[in-house]
């Protein structure tokens, strides 16, 4: 990845836009959508690939047809939080599939995860076999999901202001 980034213009933000709704669009329906040649749409796709704003592109699966549904979301306090011990956690979280986010919060936690599953009872196995077993694990709360209102991993993004002509 370059380190060189170029502001982006409102082309920009319309081809983001539009990839993050169907990363499969062909390059000449892309172009259409933002009036631009096929070549000149494919050089900005492959600028904003370059330049790291955009992370890769993979298909969204229904969690409910392939059995893990189920969604439990937990806070987890570690015992102490010198940065050895937020390291360690955070080195041995990454390698659970169960668990398809965790993010460091600020608050009466250190970290919060979620965990997708088949059931209740898998969550209790991952709960003791995996969660507790992490490094300066002291202490969790979770929250079984009942009903997704909403869940999206789209970015509202802001057009620039138009230049003054």
């Amino acid at each position: 990845m370059t380190t060189h980034t170029t502001t982006l213009d409102r082309i920009d933000i319309k081809i983001l836009d539009i990839l993050q709704k169907d990363g499969k669009i062909s390059n000449i329906k892309l172009a259409e959508a933002v009036n631009l040649s096929p070549t000149a749409a494919l050089a900005r796709v492959q600028k904003l690939n370059k330049e790291g704003y955009i992370l890769g592109y993979e298909a969204r699966l229904n969690p409910d047809k392939l059995n893990c549904g189920f969604v439990v979301f937990v806070e987890i306090l570690l015992d102490k939080t010198t940065p050895n011990a937020l390291d360690a956690f955070s080195d041995a979280v990454v390698h659970y599939p169960e668990i398809v986010e965790c993010h460091m919060i600020s608050g009466g936690f250190d970290f919060v995860v979620k965990i997708r599953c088949t059931n209740m009872e898998e969550f209790r196995k991952i709960s003791g076999q995996i969660l507790w077993q992490l490094p300066g694990v002291k202490e969790t709360r979770s929250y079984p999901v009942m009903e997704v209102i909403k869940e999206s991993s789209q970015i509202k993004l802001k057009m620039p202001p138009k230049a003054a002509v």
